[in-house]
C-alpha cells in the first residue's frame, strides 16, 4: 500500500508530516503561517504598534523558528495596513560572520577566550550593522526621497552608513557616495579643505600666468611655499581621518571595515561634527556610544515612517564556534541580557533561546537578576506543547493539505465551514476507534515538540502502509501498529535525550 494512496483516500494532498524544520517547511509557510499559532503566541508577539521584548526558552523542534517566521509575516501584514506606523524588523540569526571577525580582531583561536571577551556593545554593533545595511538596501531599491530627512538626520544616516554598512553587493565607497549624492549632504565644492587647497593652487597658477618672470627655477621653491601652506589643512584632516578610521576599526571588532574606505568617507564630515559624535572607537570601548548611535538610527527610521523596531534573535546554538555547547551559548548570549538594552524605548527584542540556557538562568545570582530583570521580559519557560495542542496542530496541518473534488472533478481546497469541520481532516480519522482519545492525546503529549510529532506521524503512516497491500488496503491505523511504532519511537527519543544530555 502506498503512502500517497492512503493520504489521498482521506482527501490529503502530499504528506503534511514530511518536513521537520520550519525554515524549509513549505506546508507551514504557504498554508499554516497565519492560521496555526502556539498557545503562548500573544504573549510572545505582543502588539506591533508598541514593540515589546520577549524571552523564550524551548528545546529543539519546539517551534522557535516558526515563531520567528510568523512574527516576520505578521509584521509585514501590519506594515501594509499601517504605512505611516510601520515596524522595522531585524533578523539577528546568523552569528558566524561576527564571531569570525571578532576572533580575527583578537588574534586568538581559543573559542572560550573569544566568547569570554564578547560584550553587549559587540551585539549592538552587529544589530546596528544588520539594520543599517537593510535600511540602505531599502532606500536604494525603493528610491525613497531623502529630502524628508532633516540636515542632521541626513548627516546621521551617512555617518551610520560609513560605520556599519556591510553590503557585499558592490564596493562600499561607491554605495556610500551614491547615498551622499542622493541625500544632498555637503557637495564636493563645499568642503573647506579642498576650497583652501585648490584656491591656493589656482592663485599660484594665475600669478605664474600673469608674471612670466616667476617661472624662473630660482623662484620655484618660493612658489612651493604657498602651495604647501594651502594643502596643510587638507593634510591635517587626512591624518586625523586616518587615525579615526583605525581607531574605529579596532573598536568595531565584529565587522570587517576597510580603514582606507572609512577614511575617505570621514573626510566629508567637518571636524566639529565628528568631535561631537558618538564614535565606536577602541579608545572609548563603551556601550554608551552605541546607545546614542541606536537613537540616531531610530530617529532616521521614525522620519521614514517606522514607528518601532523588532529584533528577532534565533539559532543561537548553530554558530561554528558554539556548536551547541550550552556553556558557550551562555558566554555569547548573556551580555545581551541587559535590562537597559532590552527595555530600550521603541525596540522589542525577541530572544528565542535553547532550553539548556534556562538551567543557567536559574543558577544566576541577585546581581545578574538586577541587571537583566527577566521578570519584565515576557518570559516563556519552556515553550511547552500539551497532547491536546499537538493533536490540534496535527489536525490543522491535515486540514491545510486537504483536497476535495469540485463539480468538474478537479481537486480544490475546501473552504466552507462544514468542510473545515469534517472529521476526515482530523487526526482522529486516521486511527482506529480502539485507540481512545485520551490514549492518543497522552501519547502525543509525550512527544513534547512539533518536530517529534511530525517524525512520529510520518513513521506511523509509513509503517501502516507497509503492513497492507494495495489490493487489500486499510484506511485506519490499528492499535497494534500504533502501539509498536510508538514504543519504538519513544525508545529512539529517550536514547537521543541521553546522548544529547551527555554531550
Amino acid at each position: 500500500m502506498k503512502t500517497e494512496q492512503f493520504l489521498e483516500h482521506h482527501g490529503i494532498k502530499g504528506n503534511p508530516f514530511s518536513e521537520e524544520d520550519a525554515q524549509t517547511d513549505t506546508v507551514f509557510k504557504r498554508r499554516c503561517m497565519a492560521t496555526i499559532h502556539h498557545p503562548a503566541w500573544n504573549k510572545f508577539f505582543g502588539s506591533p504598534a508598541d514593540p515589546s521584548t520577549a524571552l523564550v526558552f524551548g528545546e529543539k523542534g519546539s517551534g522557535k523558528t516558526a515563531l520567528r517566521l510568523q512574527a516576520t509575516s505578521e509584521i509585514d501584514e501590519f506594515n501594509k495596513a499601517n504605512p505611516s506606523e510601520r515596524v522595522f524588523v531585524i533578523s539577528y540569526d546568523d552569528f558566524n560572520p561576527y564571531l569570525d571577525n571578532f576572533r580575527v580582531a583578537l588574534h586568538s583561536n581559543d573559542t572560550s577566550q573569544v566568547l569570554g571577551r564578547w560584550q553587549l556593545q559587540d551585539h549592538m554593533d552587529a544589530i546596528l550593522s544588520l539594520g543599517v545595511t537593510q535600511l540602505i538596501d531599502l532606500l536604494t531599491a525603493e528610491k525613497i526621497d531623502l529630502s524628508v530627512l532633516s540636515l542632521d538626520q541626513r548627516r546621521d544616516l551617512l555617518l551610520l552608513s560609513a560605520l556599519y554598512d556591510a553590503s557585499t553587493g558592490e564596493p562600499i565607497e561607491k554605495r556610500w557616495s551614491r547615498l551622499r549624492r542622493r541625500s544632498g549632504f555637503r557637495p564636493l565644492w563645499s568642503r573647506r579643505d579642498l576650497q583652501i587647497g585648490f584656491g591656493t593652487t589656482l592663485a599660484v597658477v594665475a600669478l605664474i600666468a600673469l608674471f612670466p618672470s616667476l617661472q624662473s627655477w630660482s623662484l620655484l621653491p618660493w612658489l612651493l611655499v604657498p602651495l604647501v601652506a594651502g594643502w596643510i589643512y587638507w593634510g591635517w584632516r587626512l591624518a586625523r581621518a586616518e587615525w579615526y578610521a583605525r581607531d574605529i576599526r579596532k573598536g568595531l571588532k565584529v565587522l570587517n571595515r576597510d580603514p582606507s574606505a572609512l577614511r575617505w568617507e570621514l573626510l566629508w564630515f567637518q571636524p566639529s561634527e565628528l568631535g561631537g559624535q558618538p564614535m565606536p572607537t577602541a579608545s572609548r570601548g563603551r556601550a554608551e556610544e552605541r546607545y546614542e548611535l541606536l537613537r540616531k538610527f531610530q530617529g532616521v527610521l521614525n522620519t521614514l515612517g517606522y514607528g518601532g523596531v523588532v529584533v528577532l534573535i534565533d539559532r543561537v546554538d548553530e554558530p561554528q564556534q558554539i556548536e551547541g555547547d550550552p556553556r558557550k551559548m551562555r558566554a555569547f548570549i548573556w551580555p545581551l541580557l541587559d535590562h537597559k538594552f532590552l527595555r530600550h524605548p521603541g525596540i522589542g527584542v525577541k530572544l528565542l533561546l535553547p532550553i539548556e540556557l534556562a538551567y543557567y538562568l536559574e543558577k544566576e545570582d541577585k546581581e545578574f537578576y538586577d541587571r537583566a530583570r527577566p521578570d519584565k521580559l515576557n518570559m516563556i519557560k519552556p515553550l511547552r506543547w500539551t497532547g491536546a495542542s499537538l493533536y490540534d496542530l496535527a489536525s490543522d496541518r491535515l486540514r491545510a493539505c486537504r483536497t476535495t473534488p469540485s463539480a468538474n472533478g478537479d481537486a480544490r481546497a475546501g473552504d466552507s465551514p462544514i468542510e473545515k469541520a469534517a472529521d476526515g481532516w482530523r487526526l482522529r480519522a486516521f486511527v482506529d476507534e480502539t485507540i481512545s482519545d485520551d490514549y492518543l492525546k497522552d501519547a502525543l503529549g509525550n512527544l513534547r515538540t512539533p518536530r517529534h510529532l511530525f517524525k512520529f506521524l510520518h513513521r506511523l503512516i509509513e509503517e501502516h502502509c507497509h503492513r497492507h497491500t494495495e489490493d487489500q488496503p486499510r484506511w485506519n491505523v490499528d492499535y497494534d501498529t500504533f502501539r509498536t511504532t510508538y514504543a519504538s519511537y519513544m525508545r529512539d527519543l529517550e536514547a537521543f535525550d541521553r546522548g544529547y544530555g551527555h554531550g
